[in-house]
């Protein structure tokens, strides 16, 4: 997870870095925005942001921020063509309509501008072994229940320490739909994007020290995938 969210922050530097204008989708209270301008000189102006909790929202004001209230399910709230780069980091899983999210990142890019995606992979090694094992896969929808939740045959790759509650409207953990590697790039070609580049992180069940080649080799079956394309 930490190499995949290096690499969506470099993408992410980089349009920051050339004083291109960001929409965080997914926003939070500003965690994206406060992270990099700790490491480079950007400007507030050039971040705005996008989240569905209000009280995050709330926070980000505080701290001068410009993040709006939105459910990203019913579209994204700015004018066409308003953003250099748009990215979204572990929360296309949890939408609704990932493809409808899709076509509206498109829609209020520039020409020339990037998306920045970051998100789980469906299509794994271990995915595969749980399910055949007769288990409930890590990757996939987890159910709308605390007492199935606690149940030995659903596998969960998050910490215990993590209290939630899964049965509120819209809990923070639960994955929708999980794409895999090559369905999300084929359908970023369909939504028209260009020149697009996937990476994939963390390719279990082999060994930490294999994994950087073996990323590279086999980027379809790893469990984080982060894609930047270009419209």
């Amino acid at each position: 997870m930490r190499e995949a969210y290096e690499q969506a922050y470099r993408e992410i530097s980089l349009a920051l870095a050339n004083g291109q204008p960001c929409l965080d989708c997914g926003a939070g209270s500003g965690h994206v925005y406060r992270l990099l301008a700790g490491r480079e000189n950007v400007p507030p102006t050039l971040y705005h942001g996008l989240e569905w909790n209000k009280e995050a929202v709330k926070l980000a004001h505080e701290k001068g921020l410009d993040v709006t209230h939105c459910d990203l399910n019913n579209g994204i709230p700015h004018a066409d063509n308003s953003f250099g780069c748009v990215f979204g980091l572990s929360v296309l899983e949890h939408l609704l309509r990932p493809c409808q999210f899709i076509g509206e990142c498109f829609r209020v890019l520039e020409k020339g501008g990037r998306l920045v995606i970051l998100t789980p992979n469906i299509s794994t090694y271990f995915t595969a072994a749980l399910i055949l094992a007769g288990r409930m896969p890590s990757s996939g929808p987890h159910p709308d229940s605390n007492a199935l939740l606690q149940h030995e045959e659903i596998f969960k790759v998050s910490s215990r320490n993590i209290v939630y509650d899964a049965e509120l409207d819209m809990p923070a953990h639960r994955h929708l739909v999980v794409f895999s590697y090559k369905s999300l790039k084929s359908y970023l070609q369909l939504a028209g994007f260009k020149d697009i580049e996937g990476y994939g992180y963390g390719l279990y069940p082999f060994p930490n020290f294999l994994q950087p080649a073996l990323e590279k080799i086999d980027p379809y079956h790893c469990h984080q995938m982060v894609f930047v394309a270009k419209k």
